[in-house]
């Protein structure tokens, strides 16, 4: 992914900040922990309360060891946009009417389990490509090539171009199975793939401008690894 980062100086009103972010995360981590033991049809809801709230803290985290100079309070993703907090409430919402209407419906266990092993596996490859690129991974589009820039190609690289996406996409519909919310796995899956579609299109054109040659070369050897997205290289 493009890179290109600030140092950024922590006063203590960040590290306030910083520590009631991390401080809520647990919070909501362990107290998905606690629902996941109980025997009802809550349980799933624990299990994504937990992968939900790891997944912000290990962003943060994972930023913080791999790239420390693009640091900023928005490493947590919390305000990522509106769209995914408005994403985020219609997937509640859709819990807790059908648990309502029919709470037999959230006992699918095997649907749980497939979503849980997807999201495992979708964070782990997020989190693979994070290490693996260091310090030329940014949670933004890069607009400007920075001196220490450079094309990763190894590792997950050889296998995809946007292994980050990737796992963020099989993420996302993974945390829906667990909860298995009909309506939005087939929104999440939607709508995620229309995102990660333009934003791997807008992020291909930089890079490309970035790395010629070279980046056209990788095109053509390494998929970008999700369905149906070809990237910047004349389709849409």
């Amino acid at each position: 992914m493009p890179h290109y980062s600030i140092p950024v100086r922590h006063s203590s009103r960040n590290l306030y900040q910083v520590a009631v972010r991390g401080g809520f995360l647990g919070t909501c981590f362990g107290l998905g922990l606690l629902i996941s033991f109980a025997d009802t049809s809550w349980t799933y809801f624990g299990w994504y309360a937990m992968v939900l709230s790891f997944f912000h803290f290990s962003e943060y985290f994972t930023t913080a060891v791999t790239n420390p100079r693009s640091l900023t309070l928005d490493s947590f993703l919390l305000d990522h946009s509106k769209e995914y907090k408005l994403a985020a409430v219609a997937s509640w919402l859709e819990f807790a009417i059908e648990w309502y209407i029919a709470p037999g419906l959230k006992r699918f266990h095997y649907i749980s389990f497939i979503g849980l092993l997807l999201v495992i596996l979708g964070e782990v490859l997020r989190k693979v490509s994070m290490f693996t690129a260091k310090t030329n991974f940014n949670h933004y589009v890069q607009f400007r090539k920075h001196s220490d820039h450079v094309l990763v190609t190894s590792g997950v690289y050889s296998f995809c171009r946007h292994p980050s996406y990737v796992g963020w996409f099989y993420w996302s519909i993974g945390t829906q199975m667990i909860l298995f919310n009909p309506v939005c796995i087939v929104v999440y899956t939607l709508v995620s793939w229309r995102f990660f579609r333009a934003r791997i299109y807008e992020e291909e054109i930089y890079l490309l401008n970035f790395f010629g040659e070279d980046y056209v070369d990788y095109q053509r050897r390494v998929g970008t690894g999700l369905p149906f997205i070809h990237g910047y290289n004349g389709q849409v």
